[in-house]
């Protein structure tokens, strides 16, 4: 159970603001082009796949158990243009803080969802398989090749909206319960004080379009392309001539 004293310093959010304050395009996907995005396109597909598989409908489990690897990539990656920029001794020009604040974020969606959804212990060893070998395979595709590696998480997030705006589908028909916002989700996203589980879903959603924008532009960016266009949104660095990791 969350409480403001378990923690000295408790994150916070920019309050949030609905897609047509920010200019997120909800429904942006991004196609694949070149054999290393269209793998990357089909492996995320397959967990799509799987995900819709083992928890059908059941979204509160679902969101449990998938921000639990959501959480990685960023600070998978945080931590390896961190140790570039050392090598190098050059600047990272805001990638660092912007992986980790996505790594943060995620771990906040995990967090706030176990105040409403109760993982069984099958999905709790899930979590403990799947971690270990996620990060580990994670780790050396960022270490090869990191424009794959934001590739894959832009897909991955763009799943993840379709998720999550499905679950709104379920609140909105009325077949989940509009519960009230946990606390720990209103501190965060400094929601009203009568928020309800939509609101909170509404927030994670769009975090979620934001790390899909910020991902697919560190990708072509990476690529030698012109990053394409990212929100209006202060969290977020826009892209100059960041660090590779080799």
């Amino acid at each position: 159970m969350y409480t403001p004293e378990r923690s000295h310093i408790t994150p916070t959010r920019r309050r949030y603001q609905d897609a047509a304050e920010t200019g997120l395009q909800l429904d942006s996907r991004r196609a694949p082009t070149g054999a290393s995005e269209t793998i990357a396109y089909a492996f995320v597909k397959v967990l799509r796949f799987t995900a819709d598989t083992f928890f059908a409908k059941r979204y509160g489990n679902r969101a449990v158990v998938l921000e639990t690897v959501a959480a990685v990539p960023g600070m998978v990656g945080g931590a390896l243009q961190h140790l570039t920029c050392l090598r190098r001794m050059s600047d990272d020009r805001g990638w660092i803080y912007t992986l980790l604040d996505e790594a943060e974020n995620e771990r906040m969606h995990l967090m706030t969802f176990m105040e409403i959804a109760c993982p069984s212990r099958l999905e709790r060893t899930l979590v403990f398989m799947v971690q270990g070998m996620f990060y580990n395979s994670f780790f050396l595709l960022y270490l090869f090749s990191p424009k794959t590696a934001h590739r894959v998480v832009g897909y991955f997030e763009e799943e993840a909206v379709v998720s999550y705006t499905r679950y709104l589908e379920q609140i909105d028909a009325g077949l989940v319960e509009n519960i009230p916002a946990p606390r720990i989700a209103i501190d965060y996203w400094q929601l009203a004080p009568d928020a309800r589980l939509r609101d909170v879903v509404l927030a994670v959603r769009a975090d979620e379009a934001l790390h899909r924008d910020v991902n697919h532009q560190f990708a072509d960016h990476l690529a030698g392309m012109m990053p394409g266009p990212v929100s209006d949104d202060p969290r977020h660095t826009d892209i100059v001539d960041g660090p590779t990791v080799h």
